[in-house]
């Protein structure tokens, strides 16, 4: 029997398709893998990514309510404002404007 992909492994198969100028968030992504109530497990996959050898776009994975809850990993204070504004998104006081409208639901999407 094959070795199944981790748990992690699996949130950064879903993170690496969030396509450019878009977000999407912890929940979404449990919630897209099964695991509804392991949204906080999906955040520490996010802090563990900067230790792959690819580039993870985990800048754009935030919150339920489109905060950069995760802005401390990013190595600067505004290195995760600074990721998103460089795709087009809209932050102010750390909150995405329009985070409906950016959006990315894996479940709908993949």
């Amino acid at each position: 029997m094959p070795d199944q992909p981790s748990f992690f492994q699996k949130v950064y198969d879903v993170a690496i398709q969030i396509p450019h100028g878009r977000v999407t968030s912890y929940g979404a992504i449990a919630a897209f893998l099964g695991s509804k109530g392991s949204a906080r497990m999906v955040g520490w996959a996010m802090n563990s990514s900067k230790n792959l050898p690819q580039n993870l776009p985990a800048h754009r994975v935030v919150n339920r309510n489109g905060l950069l809850s995760g802005k401390r990993h990013f190595g600067g204070q505004d290195t995760m404002k600074e990721l998103l504004e460089s795709e087009g998104i809209v932050v102010e006081d750390d909150k995405i404007v329009n985070f409906m409208d950016c959006f990315w639901d894996p479940l709908l999407e993949l």
